[in-house]
């Protein structure tokens, strides 16, 4: 399984969380159409103890990771995919969501991650506790495509050359390395590092989804 690759490179879970971040705020500063979703967003207030980081590409897949005191939990769906519930009588894919731990059981079950008929959007399923040394996933059956490979590409990799290439794609610009540098590294926003992403926004326009992410101030 895809899952089971991605898995072995996939960062520890400080690095997964900081690159969530800065991908969020990337394409909160690219992406100035605020009449659409955009392909990574992150939420800093997902309740009273977790953040989310979440992928909406428009075309129906998508990702969420949930970050809490108990460590990472993580769904991917692929809507191509074969292991997709809704091409399996609306049920997850066999052991796709076997031996989730207790403690992310919330997570599992959160319906902002299910279809009203009754199954997770999942095509992937890991996690990782903070008593784990490595990711986990379920003993999933069969050599299906789940799609974790390409899903869950920028978070694996962790590296601002990789968000580059995506974004120069996606949204049909050419942008400098710098400035993704700096976000990736957290490091707080300055209006020249925004307007060399984006010369149409400005700092001041984006405090609110700054806060919302959960991103660093001055």
């Amino acid at each position: 399984m895809p899952v089971r690759e991605v898995l072995r490179r996939m960062p520890d879970p400080a690095v997964v969380l900081r690159v969530s971040r800065a991908l969020a705020v990337l394409d909160l500063v690219l992406d100035d159409n605020e009449d659409q979703l955009r392909y990574f967003s992150f939420d800093g207030r997902w309740s009273d103890t977790e953040e989310a980081a979440l992928m909406r590409d428009g075309s129906g897949n998508e990702y969420s990771m949930v970050f809490s005191p108990d460590g990472v939990f993580a769904y991917g769906f692929d809507h191509e995919s074969p292991m997709s519930p809704y091409g399996n009588d609306m049920k997850p894919w066999p052991g796709l969501l076997d031996r989730v731990p207790e403690v992310f059981h919330g997570a599992r079950d959160d319906k902002a991650f299910w279809d009203p008929l009754g199954a997770p959007r999942a095509t992937v399923c890991f996690w990782r506790t903070t008593g784990d040394t490595a990711w986990q996933c379920g003993p999933v059956e069969g050599d299906g495509e789940d799609g974790a490979d390409w899903l869950f590409e920028l978070v694996a990799d962790g590296r601002p050359e990789a968000y580059l290439t995506f974004a120069e794609d996606y949204y049909e610009v050419a942008l400098d390395l710098e400035p993704i540098r700096h976000v990736y590294a957290l490091m707080p926003l300055t209006e020249y590092v925004v307007t060399s992403l984006n010369p149409r926004r400005r700092l001041a326009d984006l405090a609110e989804g700054i806060a919302e992410i959960g991103y660093p101030r001055s």
